[in-house]
């Protein structure tokens, strides 16, 4: 019905749409966009879209926008995590789509961002508790820097059959259905540390 308010969880899942200048600047966001970062049109509009993403989701997406720009690809979809103003850390997919001028060089990139649809409340109550063993810890800290399974075997002495089974041991513990949305319930549940990059897990979770 018209004027009928949006509930609050639909408003959270939406998907949010922004346009970006070649050089991947906000140039104007929809309200949904806005919400889930946190932030204003007038605030966001001027900043880069790395700035509003975790620095782990940069080298993917770099390549990714890369393509968009060089006509490899006109469109992509990768998953992401976002931050929001308030610290917040959310997982969700990102997808861009390169829009043509009239010389066929890109004018523009349409970007659309749709949060997943998580319930941290779901998720065990990690305060306090001491929930991850060292070796899970530094698996922890890898998965939130963006590295790769095959990367952190290299760097642990494991196999990589070692790394999926403690990544799915975490997942099964944080109730997240994938990696993206593991470092984000890790963020909520303070686990991760906010502010520094590298992240690290917080002592007081490590076993």
């Amino acid at each position: 019905m018209p004027g009928q308010a949006v509930p609050a969880a639909a408003a959270r899942h939406a998907t949010g749409m922004a346009t970006l200048a070649p050089d991947l600047h906000v140039v104007a966001g929809d309200e949904d966009f806005c919400r889930h970062f946190g932030a204003s049109s007038a605030e966001l509009c001027g900043r880069s879209l790395f700035d509003l993403l975790h620095p782990s989701t940069s080298p993917v997406l770099r390549e990714h926008f890369s393509r968009l720009h060089d006509g490899r690809r006109t469109r992509f979809t990768e998953r992401v995590l976002g931050c929001h103003s308030r610290g917040q850390v959310f997982s969700g997919k990102l997808t861009g789509t390169a829009i043509q001028g009239r010389s066929d060089r890109l004018s523009a990139i349409v970007v659309m961002v749709k949060p997943d649809d998580d319930r941290p409340e779901e998720a065990p109550a990690a305060t306090g508790q001491k929930l991850l063993s060292p070796l899970e810890a530094r698996i922890l800290e890898g998965v939130a820097t963006g590295a790769s399974t095959v990367q952190m075997a290299a760097k642990l002495y494991l196999s990589r059959q070692g790394v999926e089974y403690h990544v799915g041991s975490m997942l099964r513990k944080m109730k997240a259905p994938n990696r993206a949305a593991l470092v984000s319930r890790a963020y909520a549940a303070g686990m991760l540390t906010v502010g520094t990059w590298p992240a690290r897990v917080r002592p007081e979770f490590i076993k």
